[in-house]
């Protein structure tokens, strides 16, 4: 067959040639409708479109067939074939020689119930969908690619294997569904791809990330990885059968929170990778005596000064500590240990970088069009458009897809106060109210009751946190009831108030002292977490340490003291890492923690005492058991402000022996201090922050009190004590 020109009518069955012309432009937006093979009046024909080649053929068992371009100049190639059954045999200008199966002879990979489920808003298991899967189709392995974006002209799937060039591989739109999918045969695990996609006015759009890709290239790279999730020989099977014990408001809940990139940094500043976190991380935090560990965000992310929170690949676990597999293998030996993990989620927003979300398929798609609604002034991100129903199938499956696919037993949300008022951080115009005329942002309220709703009843024992700083009602509360859904919520008025406390000097404390007592008029209001984050240690902030007042010795007991009154109070507890043994300077994200200092003695007593502390946390029912509940707490005397001494009462229920926390914020020893307490008898000191193994002077009680006095304090008995200065001291009834 001659080349065509312009002007001659295309041959029976053969690609007309202004389906040509958007083919060899790449901007063919139903290309299977021309490449691959088609009968017509009973004659089989084979179109392909190979740029920079010299020679096709079609192959059919020892026989080829030549396939010739349909004009001069063109990369699309056509010819005759005796049936549909074959392969494609290419010749390089150079000579070189492949035999490869052509994309275009298979049929759909998609079902319409996957179609349809998206497009509703309810499926589920959208990774399993949409993204990079191995498959076998027609006897031939390969990859199957899927991707939403329902504006773009045409979508293709761009890589090394076809050179980055879109007219090599454009894809099959699916209907209206706003789905593009392609099968490519061939292609193993590992491979490194985009997509490239024309916007609906036609113009070329930066290559895109897959926006449910499994894995991506190391940063500064931005392509997506495709990666095979499937496989994972769990070995967890008991904690998975009972963790909802472990996660439940009457379980203790003790967690450290990890930025996996400056832990421990290895040999020549390298980060520490998933696997070796699962020996040594995982050996620390359960020797330490925490009950979980909560990763900042290891969802792929192009900015190490972001710490994660900027995610691009919501899908992904991060390269920067190994690919998927190796992040289970993380979360599968902390359960093995008996820890929790888990991972702070990033719904809030997302960065506008040109490989990602924003204007993927040339439009606002997963974001809003009016700033005044999709816009964070403060971290220059875009925000999800919640009111889209497959946006909102987007992240409600990726809630789950973490959850089921990585055994992670919680997800803490990150910024929910952010996205719950639509005027977050915002001056009057710029933004837009509801449809109520109010500030509350309805549609996230809607996509995060939908989101508790889902993960609660999907995956059994899971626990979601609410990183919230405002009073919006019921954050904790069930949806049913008109709550948010989470299980927990950070108690940030608590963390603020409390280190505005201890960073005062001491003889100051008396004029503050209802900063640590208000948290009680509210601590039942919610499932409470005590949380000393990351965003306490950062930003000038300086380090636990720096920020207490006084000389090297009075920090040291300052921060023991604010430790012992934490963990006597109620609510569930939260350590950034560092913390627990008093770093000297703030986190630096860019380094490890300083492992050094931790070898020093007054910084060891410290990390000894939160050892210490997470013990007798787990060990006595009444510091935990009714963390979240009122009848778990009375004050003995919250009103000593003068002393700056706060005394109480911590109870577990019925026989369950209670615990009296007593604390002296101020330098001063205070002997023949009597206070009630609820029982006569031997109560035993089973703390004290001033004990010499923690630094302290061991100034005490000798490790016991009797109380035989008359009744004070509105109880039955009374006992005279000695508190060290700068102290905190816990009592337990020897019933």
């Amino acid at each position: 067959m001659s080349p065509a020109t312009p002007s001659d009518p295309p041959a029976a069955g053969f690609p007309d040639l202004a389906d040509v012309a958007r083919l060899d432009t790449a901007t063919h937006d139903d290309p299977f409708a021309v490449l691959g093979p088609h009968c017509h009046d009973g004659i089989w024909t084979v179109t392909a479109i190979v740029p920079h080649i010299r020679k096709l053929v079609a192959v059919q068992g020892k026989k080829t067939f030549p396939l010739t371009r349909v004009r001069a100049g063109s990369s699309v190639l056509s010819g005759p074939v005796p049936g549909p059954d074959y392969r494609l045999r290419a010749t390089a200008e150079d000579g070189t020689i492949w035999d490869y199966d052509d994309p275009y002879r298979f049929g759909p990979v998609l079902g319409d119930m996957d179609l349809h489920l998206f497009n509703e808003g309810t499926h589920r298991t959208l990774w399993q969908m949409l993204g990079t899967h191995p498959a076998t189709q027609d006897g031939c392995d390969g990859i199957r690619f899927a991707v939403w974006a329902p504006n773009a002209r045409r979508v293709s799937v761009v890589g090394p294997f076809n050179g980055w060039d879109g007219r090599c591989h454009p894809m099959r739109r699916r209907g209206a569904s706003g789905v593009w999918e392609l099968f490519l045969p061939g292609l193993p695990e590992g491979t490194l791809y985009k997509y490239e996609l024309l916007g609906p006015d036609g113009m070329l759009l930066p290559h895109k990330a897959d926006p449910v890709g499994f894995g991506s290239e190391h940063p500064p790279a931005t392509a997506s990885i495709a990666r095979d999730i499937s496989g994972y020989g769990w070995g967890d099977a008991a904690w998975m059968a009972n963790r909802a014990t472990r996660n439940a408001v009457d379980a203790p809940i003790s967690i450290y929170e990890v930025h996996l990139g400056s832990w421990r940094r290895k040999a020549g500043g390298r980060m520490m990778s998933y696997r070796e976190a699962a020996e040594e991380l995982v050996d620390y935090a359960h020797d330490m005596g925490f009950t979980h560990l909560e990763l900042l965000p290891v969802s792929e992310f192009p900015f190490d000064g972001s710490w994660g929170y900027q995610p691009v690949g919501l899908y992904a676990p991060s390269i920067r500590y190994g690919p998927p597999h190796e992040f289970r293998d993380l979360v599968d030996a902390a359960h093995r240990k008996g820890l929790g993990v888990l991972l702070d989620w990033v719904p809030g927003h997302f960065p506008a970088d040109a490989h990602g979300l924003t204007q993927f398929d040339g439009t606002a798609l997963y974001e809003h069009a009016d700033p005044r609604e999709g816009f964070h002034h403060d971290w220059n991100t875009l925000i999800y458009n919640y009111g889209r129903t497959e946006v909102r199938n987007f992240l409600v499956a990726n809630a789950l897809y973490w959850l089921q696919e990585y055994h992670l037993d919680g997800l803490r949300v990150d910024a929910v106060a952010s996205m719950l008022y639509r005027d977050y951080s915002r001056k009057d115009g710029e933004w837009v109210p509801n449809i109520h005329g109010g500030r509350e942002n309805l549609e996230a309220i809607a996509f995060l009751q939908e989101m508790n709703a889902v993960c609660y009843g999907a995956v059994p024992g899971i626990m979601t946190v609410a990183e919230e700083s405002t009073s919006f009602p019921g954050i904790s509360h069930p949806v049913d009831t008109g709550g948010v859904g989470f299980g927990y919520k950070w108690n940030m008025g608590w963390m603020n108030d409390t280190l505005r406390y201890i960073g005062q000097d001491p003889v100051h404390r008396k004029y503050h002292h209802h900063q640590m007592t208000f948290g009680l008029h509210y601590a039942f209001s919610e499932n409470f977490i005590l949380p000393i984050s990351h965003d306490e240690v950062v930003h000038g902030k300086g380090s636990m340490l720096a920020r207490m007042p006084g000389n090297d010795w009075e920090r040291f007991a300052n921060l023991r003291a604010y430790y012992g009154f934490m963990w006597g109070h109620p609510g569930k507890k939260l350590l950034f890492m560092g913390q627990e043994f008093a770093q000297p300077e703030e986190w630096n994200h860019d380094r490890g923690l300083d492992w050094a200092a931790a070898d020093r003695p007054e910084h060891a007593g410290m990390q000894r005492l939160v050892r210490d502390l997470n013990t007798l946390y787990r060990q006595y029912p009444a510091l935990h058991r009714a963390d979240c509940q009122p009848d778990g707490f009375a004050w003995i005397d919250g009103g000593d402000a003068d002393h700056s001494i706060l005394s109480w009462i911590r109870r577990g229920g019925p026989g369950v022996p209670p615990v009296v926390v007593i604390c002296n914020f101020t330098p001063v020893e205070r002997t023949g201090y009597r206070i009630g307490l609820p029982e006569d008898g031997h109560w035993r000191e089973i703390l004290n922050t001033d004990a010499a193994l923690y630094g302290g002077a061991d100034r005490g009680n000798l490790g016991w009190v009797e109380a035989k006095g008359p009744g004070l304090h509105g109880q039955k008995a009374s006992a005279e004590l000695t508190l060290p200065p700068l102290s905190a001291v816990y009592l337990r009834h020897a019933s």
